[in-house]
Order: C-alpha cells, then structure tokens, then sequence
C-alpha cells in the first residue's frame, strides 16, 4: 500500500501534500511564471493542475 502524504486542513477544504519531479527546463519556467505573477511555485502548479482538470474532465473539476 502507498504512503499517503499528510492532510493539512485550511478553512476552505483539506489538502494533501504532493511531490513531483520535473525535468530542469520546466521547472525553470515555471519558476519564472511564478517569480513574473508574485506567486509561489506552489500556486502555479496548483492553478495549472485546476486547469488541466477543467479543460479534459470539466463536469468533474470543482473550483474551491
């Protein structure tokens, strides 16, 4: 069985902890998308992960 990460409950809904590899080059662009909005790298994963999700299953993305 896998190792789940911890849950981190906010105000608005539970959150799991994910790690990812990504190769250098993407990892380096989405760190200047970050830097260039004023956001984490944190956020532009999330919101890019939203995105994808809406756009291959939208009666299945939830917006929080």
């Amino acid at each position: 069985m896998r190792r789940q990460g911890p849950v981190r409950k906010t105000r608005r809904t539970a959150t799991r902890r994910t790690s990812v590899s990504l190769p250098r080059g993407l990892h380096r662009e989405l760190a200047q998308i970050a830097e260039h909005q004023r956001v984490s790298l944190a956020w532009v994963l999330r919101d890019a992960a939203q995105q994808y999700v809406e756009a291959k299953w939208p009666l299945l993305a939830q917006r929080p």
